[in-house]
Formats: structure tokens, sequence, C-alpha cells
């Protein structure tokens, strides 16, 4: 045998023209990923290193790209412990994280998932001695917090001082500052001018509160963010250690992330830059919980060379509720281009219907849901009312109550259950009967410098005689008890249509209002609205009656004899709503000045949030969408009357959104 040098062997094969290829193993997945995902979704999954925004549309299973992403790291060898998964529940990552596991194996299930606050928390233990804290550090709830807070108050606020925000609003201002990052005074200027007279006050509660946290070794919820950016920033081997630890991250909605958050992500990653952040730009709407939409809009600035990755293909809607939603987008200031599309093919149009009034609409939802349900199969569980706010549906509850239609209401408090309604209606049901103990004992502690024991000692005095003038009363302010009694007396005796008894109730619980929420602005227009709902009856006792019914999630009469008793319609706020989806939606009192409401007018960021809201609305419905809207709305707080459907619906053509009347 004859060995040939290296270099020999090389020339025989450059003479002899042979090639040599070099032999590349091609990784074989347990997972067909091109099966299972469309393109799009491929392409942010197999997306291993660097930056990665996806823009993923309502309905284009962003999850589940989420989900098959750390299926794919894993079996790129990744180790799981290397991974980081932020979401906004910790449902929602333990969902994430179980699918994963069905769809690869159980090492997904070792990933580093669960909330911002979670992972902070599990940090700060770890960490605490660095930030002079120690590792047995308590977690307020909010109702722990707001007993701190009343606690510093009383020793700061002297009893005299009547407008003074509560302890719940304080609490509120010092997490919107922490939250939106901005100073407390300027949240107290732009949400709170009523309290503007009293900002040092605040500020000095603020900072006693800091200062009593830390010595008994307490953090609330915005504290687990705040010493976590601390840590990061003032500690960078902690920094070094951490990013390096947690070599891939990804943030579903990042949308709702407010600046702090932005802020642990960035610091998180700076060692790699690996950071996968999911959402959808245009279902931002959490910005008075302190989100900040400029977060997914400024991603590609903050993290270099970002890739923007678009799912545009949507599972859930018919393409016809889809054109009615890429028109909406379209009209959106700031966004991220986007042209949503289904193969889901349906006859149905989307309809813009018109009310005579808002009684006329509720009726018209009633019966239509009727209709759904009866006439054309539509389990009442697949069927959802969506309102800007939930005081729009309270005159629905009373027709569905009417029509024995169970339904659930989620996303605020129901029409009677409401605190100040509840004593609007509590003064109503004593004037028609004295005798209501349990009405007249909720009126009584109403009263300043009268509780249980006073007012049961009251009790049986005033159902014996409402005419106490010259009679001595065992109570230390008789003047507010007179007052009362004077009212019901005069409610009693003359014949007054129960609009005017309403508006009478109103006009002396007003007072008592103002001192008793620091948001009465905002109730005051819930009860102009009770003033509006009375003025459709004759009769005081119908009136009650029909708010008398028994409440929803007790009262689940069936439609039908034979039907499930856990079937019901979803009444709920948009907000409320985000992520959820029903074959048949209908969006009511889509008025201009409701829906947008007057107050986002004259900014063109918040006019903006509210057509996202919209966007989000459209997009919950699957086939059916109906959006309604009164053309007789009088407003309390204007005195004007809103006749105009929505602005978002201003040129948009009848083949995408057919127009309808009641007659």
């Amino acid at each position: 045998m004859v060995f040939q040098s290296y270099n020999v062997f090389m020339d025989n094969l450059t003479v002899k023209k042979y090639t040599l290829k070099r032999v590349e193993t091609k990784a074989v997945y347990k997972v067909d990923y091109e099966k299972e995902l469309n393109p799009q979704q491929l392409e942010a999954v197999i997306q291993k290193e660097g930056a990665i925004l996806v823009i993923a549309g309502a309905g284009s299973g962003k999850t589940k790209t989420l989900t098959y992403r750390v299926a794919r790291l894993i079996e790129d060898g990744v180790n799981p412990a290397n991974i980081l998964l932020l979401t906004f529940t910790k449902k929602a990552a333990a969902e994430m994280l179980s699918r994963a596991s069905i769809v690869l194996d159980s090492r997904c299930e070792k990933v580093a998932g669960g909330t911002f606050h979670s992972f902070a928390n599990i940090i700060l233990r770890k960490y605490s001695a660095l930030l002079e804290l120690q590792n047995n550090f308590t977690i307020t709830d909010r109702a722990d917090s707001e007993d701190i807070v009343n606690h510093i108050r009383a020793n700061l606020i002297g009893k005299q001082e009547k407008r003074f925000p509560k302890k719940g609003t304080i609490l509120d201002i010092y997490s919107k500052s922490v939250n939106k990052n901005i100073p407390s005074d300027e949240v107290i200027s732009s949400e709170y001018a009523q309290f503007e007279h009293c900002t040092d006050k605040i500020n000095e509660i603020i900072i006693e509160y800091n200062n009593y946290k830390r010595k008994n070794s307490i953090l609330d919820y915005d504290d687990l963010l705040l010493y976590l950016r601390t840590l990061l920033e003032a500690k960078p081997e902690i920094r070094k250690k951490l990013s390096n630890q947690y070599k891939y991250i990804m943030v579903d909605e990042y949308q709702d992330t407010n600046t702090i958050q932005a802020q642990i992500i960035s610091l998180l990653a700076s060692e790699h830059n690996n950071v996968m952040a999911v959402g959808d730009d245009s279902q931002s709407i959490y910005s008075f919980r302190g989100a900040n939409f400029k977060n997914i809009l400024d991603f590609p600035d903050v993290f270099p060379n970002t890739k923007i990755i678009k799912l545009e293909q949507n599972y859930r809607s018919s393409q016809n509720i889809l054109r009615l939603a890429n028109e909406i987008l379209n009209k959106a200031k700031e966004k991220y281009t986007k042209k949503l599309f289904s193969t889901i093919a349906s006859p149905i149009m989307p309809a813009l219907i018109s009310a005579a009034d808002s009684k006329t609409e509720a009726e018209f939802i009633a019966q239509r849901v009727l209709e759904l349900s009866e006439e054309e199969n539509i389990p009442l569980n697949d069927i959802c009312v969506l309102a800007r706010s939930a005081r729009m549906t309270y005159e629905l509850e009373i027709e569905l109550a009417k029509k024995s239609i169970p339904y659930k209401k989620f996303g605020g408090m129901k029409f009677i259950e409401a605190a100040h309604v509840k004593d609007v209606i509590a003064h109503l049901r004593v004037i028609l009967n004295p005798n209501d103990i349990i009405s007249y004992t909720r009126i009584l502690l109403l009263l300043d410098g009268v509780g249980n024991q006073t007012a049961n000692k009251l009790l049986p005095v005033l159902i014996e005689s409402n005419d106490i003038k010259d009679k001595k009363l065992p109570v230390k302010n008789p003047e507010a008890v007179i007052s009362l009694t004077k009212l019901i007396n005069e409610n009693q005796k003359n014949i007054f249509a129960p609009s005017k008894v309403v508006q009478n109730v109103i006009k002396y619980y007003e007072p008592l209002l103002k001192d008793k929420y620091d948001d009465y602005t905002k109730r005051e227009k819930d009860l102009e609205h009770f003033i509006a709902l009375s003025e459709k009856y004759t009769s005081l006792e119908d009136f009650l009656s029909d708010l008398a019914l028994e409440p929803p999630d007790t009262s689940m009469t069936d439609v039908e004899e034979g039907a499930h008793k856990d079937e019901y319609l979803t009444l709920s706020t948009i907000h409320s709503a985000k992520g959820l989806e029903y074959k048949a939606v209908f969006i009511i009192g889509a008025v201009d000045g409701r829906f947008p409401s007057l107050y986002s007018f004259n900014s063109p960021e918040e006019l903006d949030e509210e057509l996202r809201l919209m966007y989000v609305a459209i997009t919950r419905a699957k086939t059916h969408l109906s959006i309604t809207y009164p053309i007789d709305m009088f407003d309390y707080s204007t005195g004007m009357v809103l006749s105009k459907p929505s602005r978002f619906f201003d040129d948009i053509e009848q083949d995408i959104l057919e127009k309808w009347v009641i007659e």
C-alpha cells in the first residue's frame, strides 16, 4: 500500500476535478413545526437569537406561537432554566407551559414562567440583603395597604378636614405615580384636581407610608417592581448574573406593560438582547392602569436590530367582521400597519342599528337574544353584550329580567349593587313602605353620628311616627334625622311622579354622597342615569319592583324548560372581555359622546385608545355582530342630546357595515 502525502492527495483531487462537499447534519425535530404553524407563526418560532417583536393581531394564535417557541428552544438544546416567560396572569403562564409540555415533553414545565410580580418576589427573596431588606418581608394586599395608609392619615390629618381623600384614593394616587413613573403631584392635578389643595399633605402621607413599609419590612405589589428595578440598576454584578441566567426572554401582552416593566426587561436582556415581545398595539386599552402604549411602539428603538413579524391570519372571526375591524384600525393615528384576514366565510354582515331611545335599544337586544338562542340554536353562553362602561347596560338588565333571560355581568357593579344606587333605592323603599326595617337602617347609618346602636334606638320612634319635630331623639345630631323624616313625609303626602320623587331623594342625598365617596363626580353620573330610568314609569311601586328582581348570579331562570342551569348571557365591559370570543356579539350604546367618550375628543391619544377599544369589541365576534345606538340619549353632565352613531363608523361603506333602523 502506498501512502501519499496530504499535498499530493489534494493535487490529484484537483487534477481529477473531484469536489469535496461538507456533510451537514440536519436537526431532526420531534415536532413538525411547518405542519402545525402558518408561515408567520413559524418564522417567529424558529427565530432563536436577537430581539423579536411579534405583532399578533386579534385571534391570530399568539398563545400557540409562544407555546411552540418554548418547545422549539428546548428541542434546539436550550436549558429550560435559561428561558424566562413573563405573562400578566399566573394562569396564562401555567397554560402555555402545560401546552408546551403536550407539544414536546415535560422539560417545558421547568421553564421559569410567571407574572412580573411573582418573578420579582423570587429574585428579591434571594437578594434581599443587598437592598437592606429582610428575606422574610411581608407582601401586603390592597386591603392591608389601605389600612396602613388610613393609620398614617389619622395621625397626620385632623378630624376637622372634611374634604380630604380617603385611604383608597391616596393609595390609588401613589400606585398610579409608581406605575406611570410620574410625580404624584402630576397624578393629583390631572386625575384628582378636587384634592390639589392638599397635595402637600398627600405627599407627606405617601412618604410616611413608604417609611412605615421599610421600617416593618413590608412590600406592596408596586414595591416588588420598584425594588427589582433598583436591584438591576444599582447592582451591575447581579444584573449581569441574572441576564446570563435568563438567556431567552419572552413577554406576553407587551402592549400592557408599564414603564417599570419595560425597563426591567431591558435590564434583564442587557447581556444578550434575546427578547421576544408578543402583543398587539391595537389592543392597548389599559392606560388607566398605568400601561404605556409607547412601550410596544418604541421596542425596536430600545432593542437594536429588532425583527418585526406580523401575525395577520385570524382564526376566530369571519372575513366580513375582519373587513370592518380593518377599517377601524386604519383610522388610528399611531400604529403598526396590519391587515387581518380569515378563511372563515359567512354570509352574515355586521350591522349598525339605530333605535329611537335606550329603552327601544334594550328591548331589541333582549328580543334578538331570544331569537338567536331559540331559532338559530346559538347557546346563551356564546352570546355577549359589550359596553363602553358598566352603566350602559342598566336598562338592558331590566329588560332581560322581564323576559327571564339569565345573565351574568362582568366588569363593574350591577345596577342595584352599586353602593350609591342602593342608598337611593333604600330611601325610595322607605317612602313607599316605612316599615322596611332593612332600608330604614341603611339610610340612618348614612347620617353623621348615627351608628348601629343609635339606629336601633331611633327605628321604633320613627316607624311609630315620622312627625318627630317635638320629640326628643336619642341622637347627637337631631337636625340630620329631622331633615330625613321631612324628605320621607313630603314625598309620601304628595302624589309626585316617580321621576320627581327620585329627583327629590337625589337632591337630599348629594351632600351625603360627596361626604362618603371621593369619586362622587363619577357616581353622580350614575344617579343622573337613574333619574332617566325612572322617567319611563308612572308608578313608584312598579319602578322599584322592576329593580328588585333577583340578581342574575342567583336567579338563573331558564329561558326554556330543560335548559342547562349554567347557561347564561354575558354582559361585560369591553375591558373585561379582552381575550374572550363569542359567536354573537352586541356592542351597546355606540353613540358619539359615549363611545368614544366626550372627554376623549380633545386628546388624540385618548381618542386613539377609544378607537382601539372599539377594535377589541368588534374582534370578540365570530360571525354575528350588531352595533346599536339610541338617537335620543340625553347626557345630564352636558345637557346635550346625543343622537349620532360613533364617529368611528363615519365613511364606512354599506357593503362593509349594513345600516338598520328599529321601527
